[in-house]
């Protein structure tokens, strides 16, 4: 048992901007907080995902969004939810949009949200590989070694410098909501390949060139932590990725909890030095060759894997955000190592591709203390066999939603 209580006057509210309803960090949220009595609210396409599923939410508002809108109306959107919600309520983005929004609009959304503040150009700067790159290079902090083209020629002079194979990645998190260059993370063998590419990247590609690391001589590493005003860590995850979805380059789908102090103390110092505060999700990758962590993405808001880690007072980053803006004390624990994380629906077909992919994780645990899974939940069974309907078939999400119909028509379920 948890050994802290949560005001309960003060409810959650799950923010997310664009159309993936298969997102089991927001069901983990709800999960989180909804256990321990606080009353959580969550921003979803439909009335039949996972999340407006959960036996722990209050009520799910309906509002589809694309990610194209402009921030007014997103604003807006979100004043209209605090005032049908009708008292002060913790935000929790799950996505970088949500996350950029809030900061940039914390005037606006602070006499009806509570959320940490933070300097309000920093998220999106984080969110972009290339003012992510530019903060490690100022801090000192290793990161694989990144090009960014403006044009046609910068592109033709990098493909004759460059040493391949490299990876090409859009270079702004929000290019996905459009027209994204690249279909996530490509490796680009050779100088033709990368030429032909380009052809269709236009005039200034939104892309990052970035070295690349041999997935034999690498491991992937998470930190996971919440952060206060004052840019301290207040609790501070590390694990170790075993798989992801898209196979190297994708979510989490198996992870571990693995104490690293090194990486621990490298990513608490850049997070100070930058000055962010929140809850970060940080991927980084140890290059073996040099011995290096390396940062390779900066999600300055909640990770979907973030219930992998808790420590041993029952603390994880989404109650300790709750406590601090709440006022009350974070209680100090231990990380819970050994405990695994693993997403049913695609850690089965991540399983099949690394057998022959000379990926290795030497220091995850051969045997899991203890295993959270990311739908499956005894107490709350409903997100699964929805989560299920959506991503099996569309006919047995048919059939699940049928069987929902009269349930939501009574459920308290409102519409944006």
């Amino acid at each position: 048992m948890p050994l802290f209580a949560l005001d309960r006057s003060v409810p959650g509210l799950i923010v997310k901007i664009g159309n993936y309803p298969l997102h089991h960090g927001g069901v983990g949220a709800i999960r989180s907080l909804g256990r321990l009595g606080v009353p959580m609210y969550a921003i979803t396409e439909d009335r039949f995902t996972p999340a407006a599923s959960s036996r722990y939410l209050t009520k799910a508002f309906v509002w589809p969004t694309t990610g194209l809108e402009c921030s007014d109306r997103l604003v807006e959107g979100l004043r209209e939810i605090g005032r049908r919600i009708g008292r002060p309520t913790m935000l929790l983005p799950t996505d970088e949009e949500a996350a950029v929004l809030i900061a940039e609009h914390a005037d606006a959304l602070g006499e009806q949200f509570l959320f940490p503040r933070t300097d309000p150009r920093l998220p999106r700067r984080l969110a972009s590989k290339q003012g992510l790159y530019e903060l490690c290079v100022t801090h000192g902090v290793p990161a694989p070694k990144s090009a960014f083209p403006n044009s046609r020629a910068d592109i033709e002079e990098f493909a004759a410098t460059a040493r391949f194979p490299v990876v090409a990645k859009n270079r702004e998190a929000f290019e996905r909501r459009r027209t994204p260059a690249v279909s996530g993370t490509t490796r680009i063998t050779g100088p033709g390949e990368l030429l032909a590419l380009a052809r269709g990247w236009g005039e200034r590609p939104g892309v990052v060139l970035q070295e690349y690391l041999p997935r034999e001589q690498a491991e992937d590493w998470i930190v996971h932590a919440y952060v206060d005003a004052d840019h301290s860590a207040r609790t501070l995850f590390t694990g170790v990725k075993v798989r992801s979805w898209p196979p190297h380059a994708g979510m989490t789908a198996c992870a571990y909890v693995v104490p690293n102090p090194e990486l621990a103390t490298l990513a608490g110092e850049f997070i100070k030095h930058i000055g962010f505060s929140g809850i970060v999700d940080l991927d980084w990758r140890y290059d073996r060759r040099d011995g290096r962590y390396k940062l390779l993405d900066f999600n300055p808001r909640m990770g979907a894997q973030f219930r992998l880690f808790e420590d041993t007072a029952g603390i994880d980053v989404v109650r300790a955000q709750h406590l601090d803006l709440t006022g009350q004390r974070i209680p100090e624990g231990e990380q819970l190592n050994g405990r695994r994380f693993t997403v049913e629906n695609i850690d089965l077909p991540a399983m099949l591709a690394y057998r022959r992919s000379g990926y290795t994780t030497p220091h995850a645990p051969r045997r899991a203390r203890g295993t959270e899974l990311a739908w499956l939940a005894p107490d709350d069974i409903k997100p699964f066999f929805t989560m299920l309907a959506r991503f099996v078939r569309p006919g047995v999400k048919h059939l699940f939603q049928l069987w929902q119909g009269h349930r939501t028509n009574v459920s308290g379920r409102d519409r944006i």
